[in-house]
This record gives C-alpha cells, sequence and structure tokens, in this order.
C-alpha cells in the first residue's frame, strides 16, 4: 500500500525524539509498509540531503539498540523528504497539495507534530486546498486544548473538515505493550474477568511517576501543569482500561463506547470532595542520585509567581455496579523519588484467615508500564517448615517480564501508534466525545484551583510528593503501593 506521511513540525523535538527512531524500528523490524514516503515539514530552508543529515546526526542521542547502522540509514533516509513551508501561509499548502498530487498515494498521513495553537489552523488550511478527503489520516498530539471550552472548539472545527473516523487523537499510553496486555489480560482470559469487581477488589492505584523536572519545557510546562499533561489523559485513559465493561467485539468503536461509559460514570466533584479528594503539589529545591536539583520556581521558563503544579493526587469512583465503593487513586508528578508507572489491583483479604502471615495478606496484581514492563502477581504460600505447629504463610509473586518473554518481537508505544495510523486503525485512538467527557470531569478542579489563594503544595525534590497525599489515602486505610 503506498502511503505519504506528512510531518508537520519535521524539525521540532517530538519529531526527533519520538517519531524518527519509531519510524525507523518499523523500517528495521520490515513492517513499514512497502511504497512509503515521509515528507517533512518545517520552516528551515534545507535539502533534502541536509534534512536528512539533520536526522542522521540526531540518531546519536537515541539509545545503542535503536540506532541506525551507516547502512542502514541511507536505506532509510530514501523514504525522507524535506519541504519547506511557513504553516500560516496558504500559498504553501497549495504547494504541498501539488507535491502529493503528483505522487497520488493510496493514503495520506498528516501527522501534527507543532505547537497546539496551530491545530485549528492546519487542519483548516488542508481542507481549503482539497486535501482532506477520505484517504487523509490527520493525527493530533496532546494537549488537544486547555479546558473543556477550547476543547469544543477544536474538535467542532475538525468536525466541519474531516470526518470523526479520519481524526487520531494520539496518547502514547495506549501503545504501551504492557496496557495492550491489561486487555488481553482482561478480555481474553477466563482467571481474571470473574474478579474484577467490587466483591473482590479493595482499591486500584494509578502511579505515574517522574524523576526528571520540566528541563526545557519550564515554558511550555507552565502553562500546562500536571492535571492536564498526564491526569486528564493518560491517567484517565489508563482508569477506563481497567474500569470498562467487556466490549462486545475488539473494534474501535466498541472499546470506545465501553470507555466512554466509565468516564461519564465517575464521581462528579464538588467544592468539599476537591478540598478533601484532590491534592496539588509542587517540587522545592531538593536531591535526586545525590545531586542536589532546582526546584521548580527556578527552572528556566517559569514565572517567579507561577501557580502551576508539578504534582497530583486524587481519589475517584466508579458509580456503576461493578465498581461502586471501590476507591481509585491517581497519582503523578515530577521530581519525585523514582521513574514509575504502574497499576496496583489490591485484591480483599481472605474472609476467615486461618493462617499466620508474615508482611501483607491480601494479594495484589501490579502492571507495569515504565521502565519495567510486565505483570507481577503477589500471593501468600507456605515455606519449607513444614515441621510448625502453627504454619505461617509468606508472600511471594509471580514476575512476567514481557521484554524477556517476548524480547525482539515489542514494538515500542509511537511504532505501534504509527503503524496502526498508517493501516487505518482506531482502536487505540481517543474519540472526541471521550476527550470531551475527561474535560468536563477535570473542569471543576481546574476553577477550584483557579480561586485558590494557597497554591501548590511544596515537596521536596527526590521525595514522593506532599505528606498530604499519603495522608488522602491513610483515611480509607491503605497506603501508597510503591513498586521500584
Amino acid at each position: 500500500m503506498s502511503f505519504d506521511l506528512v510531518l508537520f513540525g519535521g524539525t521540532g523535538d517530538l519529531a526527533w525524539r519520538k517519531l524518527m527512531p519509531a519510524l525507523f524500528q518499523a523500517f528495521r523490524h520490515g513492517t513499514l509498509p512497502d511504497g512509503g514516503r515521509i515528507l517533512c515539514v518545517a520552516r528551515d530552508n534545507l535539502s533534502d540531503a541536509q534534512y536528512r543529515a539533520l536526522i542522521q546526526s540526531r540518531f546519536d542521542a537515541v539509545e545503542l539498540a535503536k540506532r541506525p547502522s551507516p547502512e542502514e540509514f541511507e536505506r532509510f533516509a530514501a523514504l525522507l523528504h524535506y519541504l519547506r513551508m511557513d504553516l500560516s501561509q496558504a500559498a504553501d499548502y497549495e504547494r504541498l497539495a501539488t507535491v502529493l498530487r503528483e505522487r497520488g498515494a493510496e493514503s495520506v498521513v498528516m501527522y501534527v507534530a507543532t505547537a497546539p495553537s496551530l491545530f485549528t489552523t492546519v487542519c483548516e488550511q488542508i481542507a481549503a486546498v482539497g486535501l482532506n478527503g477520505p484517504s487523509t489520516r490527520v493525527v493530533l498530539e496532546k494537549p488537544l486544548g486547555h479546558d473543556l471550552a477550547s476543547n469544543r472548539a477544536i474538535n467542532a472545527t475538525l468536525s466541519r473538515v474531516l470526518r470523526e473516523e479520519q481524526v487520531f487523537r494520539i496518547d502514547h499510553y495506549l501503545g504501551k505493550p504492557s496496557v495492550q496486555n491489561l486487555f488481553a489480560l482482561r478480555f481474553g482470559n477466563a482467571l481474571f474477568e470473574p474478579l474484577w469487581r467490587r466483591e473482590t477488589i479493595a482499591n486500584i492505584q494509578i502511579t505515574i511517576a517522574e524523576e526528571l523536572g520540566v528541563e526545557s519545557r519550564g515554558a511550555f510546562y507552565d502553562q500546562t501543569g500536571a492535571l492536564r499533561d498526564m491526569v486528564q489523559n493518560h491517567a484517565l485513559q489508563l482508569l477506563c482500561a481497567i474500569g470498562m465493561e467487556p466490549p462486545i467485539n475488539a473494534t474501535a468503536d466498541a472499546i470506545r463506547d465501553e470507555k466512554l461509559k466509565v468516564l461519564q460514570s465517575l464521581r462528579p466533584w464538588t467544592p468539599e470532595t476537591i478540598a478533601q479528594q484532590v491534592v496539588r503539589g509542587r517540587y522545592a529545591a531538593g536531591s535526586v542520585h545525590g545531586h542536589s536539583v532546582p526546584g521548580y520556581l527556578q527552572e528556566k521558563g517559569v514565572a517567579t509567581d507561577s501557580q502551576t503544579e508539578t504534582f497530583v493526587a486524587l481519589r475517584t469512583e466508579i458509580c456503576n455496579w461493578r465498581w461502586a465503593g471501590v476507591p481509585f487513586y491517581i497519582r503523578t508528578g515530577k521530581r519525585l523519588a523514582g521513574r514509575d508507572a504502574h497499576i496496583a489491583i489490591h485484591f480483599r483479604p481472605v474472609p476467615h484467615p486461618i493462617f499466620k502471615t508474615h508482611g501483607s495478606t491480601a494479594n495484589r496484581l501490579v502492571i507495569h508500564l515504565q521502565p519495567k514492563d510486565g505483570l507481577e502477581l503477589h500471593l501468600l504460600a507456605q515455606g519449607a517448615a513444614q515441621h510448625q505447629t502453627e504454619p505461617a504463610l509468606s508472600p511471594v509473586h509471580l514476575n512476567l517480564d514481557f521484554d524477556q518473554r517476548f524480547g525482539t518481537e515489542r514494538v515500542g508505544a509511537y511504532e505501534r501508534l504509527l503503524l496502526d495510523v498508517i493501516a487505518g486503525r482506531l482502536n487505540l485512538f481517543v474519540r472526541s466525545d471521550e476527550q470531551e467527557e475527561a474535560w468536563r470531569w477535570v473542569e471543576p478542579i481546574l476553577q477550584a484551583w483557579r480561586n485558590d489563594p494557597a497554591g501548590p503544595r511544596p515537596y521536596a525534590a527526590g521525595s514522593w510528593g506532599p505528606g498530604a497525599a499519603s495522608a488522602m489515602i491513610a483515611r480509607d486505610g491503605h497506603c501508597w503501593s510503591e513498586e521500584l
């Protein structure tokens, strides 16, 4: 199948750091369809050869196993072409249309890896020159909007110039192999689904922790914050994958219909629950791996009077028959004690214990997302000391490491998602009504914070966030699962 992949923002950070390595890996694995062309668009005045040299130099920053050899890059570079464009100029879109029509590929993928402020401009302009036909697919990076109103405005524009099935709203967490295995775990096995409910599960925790600060993204992050950057999209999509009902089949709309029901079932916020069940924090100066690091307000590009949060912890519930009364906890932040993303499913203890136990008495299923990738099932077992008159149980765990089990078969998130776009598969992309419902749910929190003069709670860089986050979960008799 011949295709053109047009990469708007072809010289930007996302292009060389994520998209080009992912496309190269697909090329190396032989999964990138034949007959493809990658047309990179930016304002720089570059030739094809100069652009290829730029990308080759950027591969030096990619982890060693994913770097191409000179011979591999030469073959991959033959796919790369460059077109200088000013995205604010209508005439430049006419030139793009001419370039695409001359080749006449069977499908065209427009990947808009630009500042969010350009999303609607790009979509309107490609429609103005007739590039919005049925063979066109448009990929939009997050954040799609800054709040509910701006999200609705963007989606209204998209709906005027594109059909819903042409719009691929990307959330790279949905492309992670471990998230895909969450669907397989639940809906491909008979073992867990009967236990996936309020009668057997005590609480569910989602942690997305980062060691890094805002790095060079201070100006962008200061306009975004942790709630918009991580909770509204990544964390809520993970919550949907855990909480959704089994879809009637594996088609995109069947899956997305069930995710939408989860978002619609989340307990609405009140001023009282926001005060008690949402904690926002901001990292202060501290130490990470023995090195002193500055606080958020000292980062480049951050306003000295900023009220932006770098940490969020919250408690919510899915108000339906399956999950009524089960707390779901979400925690995410920057400059925390480690880089760790996982989902911890805490089961209820047995109703009548007959054994002594050493340590926790409850089972736990942990789905590791990063840096580890796999599943751990924590159980209780009796050791070798059978002579004891009163046997005691000790914690043990079964560990499935996906990298060890599947090895070179593993496909990275962006590689998987790019191949799905080229093939026209929408299963791992977010529908407009899903996205709007997520914004509707977080909107009361954003409004409450705007009217709260106290601002974010400080926490030392290298810690696990404000003490109030631990106090919040402790009120329910639980504690955070730290799987490092």
